[in-house]
């Protein structure tokens, strides 16, 4: 007999882990947004935050309204691919131009913070130093960023507090907008940053917890969404215009060639944060309090600011890797590594940001791409939700989408017209995605045909091998496909008094491990489930389908079993995962093992401290009645 375990994807990400993500995005933004505005607008610039600020809840809202349609995965790519193939992969290799270009900024912002001689160079360092930690797939990105965010929302919060004394001196300062329409608005397009994290949110929706009630079958996740989404956006949006606001209270501000200078610091443009905490707080408590307090601001958002950087990186290599199972890159991207990385996405993840840094090695001229992208796959994401008649949005949730979708091309064009060097960006983008494109269908229809010719020339084969021997060939009985699933074997007569309940050993090569989980499930008489989890960071559709006879470690441990004549009472149970811990608990729930039976790990230090240790995690997962036992 021959069986698989399919698990859904675990919905283990709350709200909290959610909003992490998206305020390592969102968030980051006050880094260097306000600088840049000012640079922009010089003592007008809060007009211009508080502009962004409410673009940033018009987009939020929006998003919302898709993650609750979309509880399986909101992202331009996913949502929009059953509308239109071409303009899914538009839309994706706009959302890749984006995250190049967030890797890139976030990663010279935070040596820009820190203080670092050349950050260029410590940027492009960073990049390959957290590519390389990938390697190993970090698990757990959304606890790391809250672990991350918390310290952040803090400073953040002290930093308005220390600001609220100087906004009387901030109104007074603020100058009105001048110039007309058409400059003003080309100063704000210029300043329409870090909006790619509302797009990380919508395509997570997929490991989002459900609503009470709601079931896998219909997923519903609003509740998770929605909670993320509006606790970041009024973060974001309140803290973000208060600083700018309380930005115009810095006195001696001067633009220069578009740096801005204060009174003994020059180039404060790209850490204006940290400046506002040295002269607030040092006019409050002193100059010591003053540089603690501008340094504490540069290590936490320096260090937000490399987790962005890795945000980035992971949402580059897994959106090329879904692509490339879906036929839309070359083959070379699904290529895992034995950690289940994607080797080929992730060196993709590594090179060109890095690059770009080197090769652009300002703030503002890493701006003037940025933008291009995400704004472009919002655009594409909500015009495509917007007009599809099949949602059933409600009139005034579809026009709200539509009129936002109308500003964001708006800002697109803009862009496009205003900021050359981002078009350029952005059509290079595209002209290689659509080339890698062409270069996938290739290959396929050459595998395609490739199989077409293997199969007609063993029919004809067969066809003659009949006629030489004079038999007449039968037609064929094709079996449907069936459902993968775990059954429950059939109880040998011989052990079935002393049944007490099945043992789940989770395995990744024949050894010790099994051998003695096979021991105990002979002596005591009890079914065995052998489990083998492929785990993989990035699972696409194709994933769930697969079975154990296309693994090729998997089919030699599960081979060997039936080779020993131990299909009777050893059940083999296959399953892809991106949490391993989850699918062995849930599969021993299911089956209602009575022991799950675990190796202990042999890792070396550096691999285990970044894998995590799956035994505690299991052990954390399964219920009380279900005993572990490890062996070692």
């Amino acid at each position: 007999m021959e069986f698989s375990a399919t698990t859904t994807r675990p919905r283990n990400v709350d709200w909290k882990r959610a909003a992490a993500i998206l305020y390592g995005d969102w968030g980051t933004s006050k880094a260097y947004v306000i600088g840049l505005a000012f640079a922009v607008a010089g003592y007008s610039s809060p007009w211009l935050i508080a502009a962004m600020c409410v673009l940033t809840a018009l987009v939020g809202l929006n998003y919302i309204t898709i993650c609750r349609y979309y509880p399986n995965g909101g992202g331009v790519y996913a949502s929009v691919r059953h509308r239109s193939e071409i303009i899914s992969i538009v839309g994706a290799f706009l959302l890749i131009a984006d995250y190049i270009v967030t890797a890139a900024v976030s990663a010279l912002s935070a040596f820009l913070y820190l203080g670092f001689p050349h950050p260029e160079y410590w940027a492009c360092g960073s990049i390959f130093v957290i590519g390389f930690l990938n390697f190993f797939g970090p698990k757990h990105t959304g606890g790391a960023a809250a672990i991350i965010a918390v310290p952040t929302a803090i400073v953040v919060l002290l930093l308005g507090l220390l600001a609220i004394p100087h906004l009387g001196e901030a109104f007074h300062a603020t100058k009105p907008l001048h110039g007309g329409f058409f400059h003003n608005w080309n100063a704000f397009v210029g300043i329409v940053l870090a909006l790619s994290g509302v797009e990380a949110i919508a395509n997570s929706t997929g490991v989002m917890k459900l609503n009470p009630g709601s079931t896998l079958e219909k997923p519903n996740v609003s509740r998770t969404a929605t909670q993320a989404l509006v606790v970041v956006m009024i973060e974001v949006c309140f803290f973000t215009a208060l600083l700018g606001l309380a930005m115009a209270a810095l006195p001696g501000l001067t633009i220069v060639n578009g740096e801005v200078n204060a009174p003994g610091a020059e180039g404060v443009r790209d850490y204006m944060l940290r400046y506002m905490a040295q002269v607030f707080g040092g006019s409050l408590f002193g100059p010591v309090f003053g540089h603690i307090a501008a340094w504490t601001v540069s290590i936490v958002f320096g260090i937000l600011l490399l987790s962005a950087v890795n945000t980035a990186i992971v949402a580059l290599s897994g959106i090329s890797y879904l692509m490339g199972r879906d036929q839309e890159l070359p083959p070379v991207f699904t290529k895992l590594n034995p950690f289940g990385v994607p080797n080929a996405g992730l060196l993709f993840a590594m090179l060109i940001p890095a690059g770009l840094v080197l090769a652009v090695n300002d703030m503002s001229g890493l701006a003037d791409l940025y933008a291009v992208g995400v704004v472009g796959a919002i655009a594409v994401n909500l015009g495509a939700t917007s007009t599809d008649r099949k949602l059933q949005l409600k009139p005034f949730a579809r026009g709200f989408m539509f009129l936002t979708a109308l500003v964001m091309g708006g800002i697109e064009i803009s862009l496009f017209v205003d900021k050359p060097h981002a078009g350029v960006f952005a059509a290079i983008v595209l002209a290689i995605g659509l080339i890698l494109r062409g270069l996938a269908r290739e290959s396929a229809d050459r595998k395609k045909k490739a199989s077409s010719d293997a199969a007609l020339e063993a029919a004809i084969l067969a066809v003659e091998k009949a006629a030489h021997e004079h038999e007449v060939l039968p037609y064929a009985k094709v079996p449907a496909a069936a459902t993968p699933q775990v059954s429950n074997p059939p109880i040998h007569p011989v052990i079935a008094r002393a049944y007490t309940g099945p043992i789940l050993t989770a395995v990744r090569g024949r050894g010790r491990t099994l051998d003695f989980a096979i021991k105990e499930a002979t002596e005591n008489g009890q079914p065995l489930y052998v489990l083998f989890v492929r785990e993989q960071p990035i699972i696409a559709p194709a994933d769930r389908k697969r079975k154990w006879t296309d693994d090729a470690q998997a089919r030699e441990i599960f081979n060997s079993l039936k080779d020993k004549g131990l299909y009777e009472t050893i059940i083999p149970c296959y399953a892809v995962s991106d949490a391993p811990a989850n699918t062995i608990a849930d599969l021993a729930s299911t089956i209602g093992a009575e022991r799950v039976l675990l190796g202990a790990p042999q890792r070396s230090t550096l691999i285990h401290m970044l894998r995590g240790n799956i035994i505690r995690e299991v052990a954390a997962l399964l219920p009380d009645d279900i005993h572990l036992l490890v062996c070692v």
